[in-house]
C-alpha cells in the first residue's frame, strides 16, 4: 500500500492505495468524486479527463500514487466558488452540448484546457482538440456550438449546420 496526498479540488485528501490503483478509481471510489466517469477503460474516449497541475489528463491511465503531491482539479470542482456553474459549464446548457450527460465531464476538462491555451478557437480547432474525446449520442454539434459560445465568439450556425 501507498499512503498518498494531493490536493484535490482545492482541498488536502490522503488515502492509501495498492500500487496498481488507477487515479479515477481513487478519485471516484475513495473520494465519491463520482462526476469523473469511466467510459472505456483503455484511455480512448476521454470520459475520465481531469486537470492535474493545470493540464488535461486521462485519469484511467494514471495511477493515483503519481498525482501524489500534486493539484487535481475533477468536474465537481469546475463550478464557481459561489456553486454556480462556470462559463463552459453554463454553455454546454445553453447550447445543449449535454445530451445524455455521460461524455460531459470529459468534455468540459477538456475545453477548458483548449479555452486557455487558444481564447479564440476555430471550430476547426475545436474538432480537432476534442479528437480524444467520444460522445455516444452524436452530440458535437452542440457541443462545438457551446465552446464557440464560452469563448465569446458567435456561433456561425449556417456553417454549424453544414458539416
Amino acid at each position: 500500500m501507498n499512503d498518498i496526498k494531493m490536493k484535490v479540488n482545492g482541498r488536502e485528501v490522503t488515502g492509501s492505495v495498492e500500487g496498481r490503483t488507477l487515479l479515477v478509481e481513487f478519485l471516484r471510489n475513495d473520494l465519491r468524486l463520482t462526476g469523473t466517469h469511466v467510459g472505456c477503460d483503455t484511455s480512448q474516449c476521454g470520459a475520465c479527463l481531469v486537470h492535474v497541475d493545470g493540464e488535461v489528463v486521462k485519469a484511467c491511465s494514471m495511477f493515483a500514487a503519481e498525482a501524489d503531491g500534486r493539484e487535481v482539479t475533477t468536474i465537481e470542482g469546475m463550478a464557481n466558488a459561489d456553486g454556480s456553474l462556470n462559463t463552459i459549464q453554463q454553455a454546454f446548457q445553453d447550447h445543449h452540448g449535454l445530451q445524455c450527460g455521460f461524455c460531459t465531464p470529459g468534455m468540459v476538462m477538456a475545453a477548458t484546457t483548449l479555452l486557455r491555451d487558444n481564447p479564440k478557437p476555430s471550430e476547426t480547432d475545436i474538432r480537432e482538440y476534442l479528437d480524444g474525446n467520444i460522445c455516444r449520442c452524436t452530440g458535437y454539434h452542440n457541443i462545438v456550438k457551446a465552446i464557440m459560445a464560452a469563448s465569446g465568439q458567435e456561433v456561425d450556425r449556417a456553417a454549424l449546420a453544414a458539416e
